[in-house]
């Protein structure tokens, strides 16, 4: 058994609105439980088996314009590194990180995931 989600966060996991996530519940196609709060929560697993992603460990105390919580669009795998790119609320990003990495995380198009920029001196020109 996984971690138990919050409704909304596995809405989010699976891309869909939570009132999807609930007509799915209702029609059996997603497992739901009840937390000692009498929250409906849902299992990480089950997420999973739906093909839904939940992103772990995002560092929140880095500032909001450090992160882009976007879509997986493309991944080119090249021996031990891979080029992953994100859309992101109108923003394309581009990252190279290792072959493993992209396959721990499970990065594929398709799959929500957060980008997080950190860069020592970073230029900017007016067009």
């Amino acid at each position: 058994m996984g971690r138990m989600l919050p409704v909304g966060d596995a809405a989010r996991a699976l891309g869909v609105s939570v009132d999807t996530l609930r007509r799915w519940e209702r029609s059996g196609r997603i497992a739901t439980e009840r937390d000692s709060a009498n929250r409906r929560v849902v299992d990480e697993d089950e997420i999973a088996r739906l093909g839904g992603h939940v992103v772990h460990h995002v560092d929140a105390s880095l500032s909001a314009r450090n992160r882009f919580e976007g879509v997986v669009i493309s991944v080119e795998v090249t021996g031990v590194i891979a080029q992953v790119e994100m859309e992101s609320g109108g923003n394309h990003i581009v990252s190279v990180i290792t072959r493993d990495a992209v396959e721990e995380l499970g990065l594929v198009p398709g799959v929500r995931a957060v980008a997080t920029v950190k860069a020592t001196s970073v230029m900017v020109a007016r067009l």
